[in-house]
C-alpha cells in the first residue's frame, strides 16, 4: 500500500476510533522522503560506477554520434544534421513498432505487404525500398521493394533453401536489421552526408 494511502487510512481509523492497526501498516506510515537527500545519494555513485544506458534508444544513439563528431577534428559543423539522423530515427521506430506486416510464403522465401497509415506510411516508403538495395546479395538473397498506396512490398528469396527458411523466420523485421550498415548510415547522416 502506499505511504499516501496508509497514512490516510490510518488518520481515518483514529477519526473513526478503530484501534489494533497491525504493525506492518503502521511501518508503513514512517516520514515522506526526502527527496533533495535521496537525489544527492543516488547522484554520488560508487567510485568508477557510471551508468552506460541512456534511458531511451534514440536518445542514446544521437548521443553516441554527437560524441564521435565532438571528438573527430575534421568534422565540419556546417554540414552536420543531427536532425536528419532524429527523423531517421522516428522512421526506424514507426516502421518496428507500428507498421503491419503480412507474409505469404514465395517460391525460395517471402513476399512481406507492409502497410501503415500517417508518420507510419512515410516512413514505410521511406525506409522499405532503400533497406531493400542494402540487403539484396546478403547470404545470397535477391531483395526486391516497391512502394504501394499503403505502404511498401518487399520480396526477399534465396536459392538455398537453407537461407529461404532463414528469410521466412526472420520475417519482416529481421529481414530489416541485416547487414551491419545502420551505424555508419547513422554517422554518415549526421554528418550531412545522406538520407532515405
Amino acid at each position: 500500500m502506499p505511504i499516501r494511502t496508509t497514512a490516510a487510512a490510518l488518520t481515518l481509523a483514529a477519526t473513526l476510533g478503530v484501534t489494533g492497526v497491525p504493525a506492518q501498516v503502521r511501518a508503513q506510515t514512517a516520514a515522506p522522503m526526502d527527496h533533495a537527500a535521496h537525489h544527492a545519494a543516488m547522484m554520488a555513485a560508487p567510485s568508477g560506477a557510471v551508468p552506460t544506458m541512456p534511458g531511451q534508444d534514440a536518445f542514446g544513439t544521437i548521443q553516441e554520434i554527437v560524441r564521435m563528431l565532438e571528438a573527430d577534428p575534421n568534422t565540419d559543423w556546417s554540414k552536420v544534421d543531427i536532425e536528419a539522423l532524429r527523423q531517421h530515427l522516428i522512421d526506424m521506430n514507426e516502421v518496428t513498432l507500428h507498421a503491419n506486416a503480412a507474409a505469404t510464403p514465395v517460391e525460395g522465401g517471402a513476399r512481406y505487404d507492409v502497410t501503415g497509415t500517417g508518420r507510419t506510411l512515410e516512413a514505410i516508403q521511406r525506409m522499405v525500398v532503400a533497406h531493400a538495395h542494402e540487403v539484396d546479395g546478403v547470404n545470397g538473397w535477391t531483395a526486391k521493394a516497391e512502394p504501394t498506396p499503403t505502404g511498401a512490398v518487399l520480396t526477399v528469396t534465396a536459392a538455398d533453401p537453407q537461407q529461404t527458411a532463414r528469410i521466412r523466420g526472420l520475417g519482416f523485421i529481421g529481414i530489416m536489421v541485416q547487414g551491419s550498415h545502420h551505424q555508419a548510415h547513422h554517422l554518415a547522416m549526421a554528418r550531412g552526408g545522406f538520407s532515405h
